[in-house]
């Protein structure tokens, strides 16, 4: 308690806590209808428009957020767009934007100011860059998105697994999926300054497929991921901590560990529901 005590004494410290609990629990309900829908990629895709928009910014000297964000929500409806196109394909679409901004961010910094501290920050993320705004901001997104998905909780389900259905019933599948990919967007802006460019989409994709070895409705999957997700950031960043190591990896390894662990006991389970139902004939 002590150690934590201490860990927890610095403002900074206290501010990525915050924001990285609430951008993991978005990033983990986000996640689920995206893996569902097969957009997991997705954030992939937007963290490196956002790496394009904050570099941009960087050398502009403007507001980060103020620039990344309307042009990562601009990039993620575009992205919707494409996907739903006969003429692109959804991970061609993805690949487009996304090698397409990241190369413009790195022209852009090359050009200009050359390959810095701050770039690296970028890519791989630091918890120093977290401020007052991105609490604030996560705060916000937090509260819309769990307003999504609890008071919209059929809408949501109707539209991940059937739009067809969903229309039928009355739903807007469009603004849903505009709003999923908005939401996805500001979600991915305020934790890539934490996680990094390159290792935010970790936060989408690994908690959904890790609670799917396991939970088996999309009600338990949700829950599980948001838990999972908060729990498997506050590990990461104790790990980073006291072993003086990137948040972001640190992350990423905790969910890779409860990745294997899940995997494990879902393939023992269905073993062991084979071997009942064989017993029961």
């Amino acid at each position: 308690m002590a150690y934590l005590a201490n860990m927890f004494s610095y403002t900074f410290m206290v501010r990525a806590l915050i924001v990285g609990l609430l951008v993991s629990l978005c990033a983990a309900l986000l996640g689920v209808s995206l893996v569902l829908k097969r957009y997991s990629m997705i954030g992939d895709g937007l963290s490196h428009v956002g790496f394009g928009a904050l570099a941009v910014a960087s050398v502009l000297g403007a507001s980060e957020l103020g620039v990344a964000i309307p042009v990562v929500v601009v990039a993620a409806v575009l992205l919707l767009r494409l996907s739903s196109s006969a003429a692109i394909k959804g991970d061609a679409a993805i690949a487009l934007i996304s090698t397409g901004s990241l190369a413009l961010g790195v022209l852009v910094i090359s050009v200009t100011s050359g390959m810095n501290t701050d770039v690296m920050n970028f890519l791989f993320g630091s918890i120093l860059a977290m401020s007052q705004s991105d609490v604030t901001l996560s705060i916000i997104l937090s509260a819309c998105v769990l307003t999504l998905f609890v008071l919209f909780y059929c809408r949501m389900f109707a539209v991940t697994f059937d739009e067809g259905f969903a229309r039928a019933t009355g739903a807007n599948a469009g603004l849903y999926n505009t709003l999923l990919a908005c939401l996805t967007a500001v979600t991915i802006v305020l934790g890539m300054r934490m996680m990094g460019a390159l290792l935010i989409s970790s936060l989408i994709i690994f908690p959904p497929l890790t609670s799917m070895r396991l939970c088996k409705t999309f009600r338990s999957v949700v829950i599980c991921s948001g838990l999972l997700s908060a729990l498997c950031f506050v590990a990461g960043m104790v790990i980073s901590f006291a072993l003086s190591t990137p948040t972001g990896p640190s992350v990423v390894a905790v969910n890779i560990i409860c990745f294997c662990v899940f995997a494990a006991l879902g393939r023992a389970h269905a073993l062991k529901m084979t071997a009942r139902r064989a017993n029961i004939r």
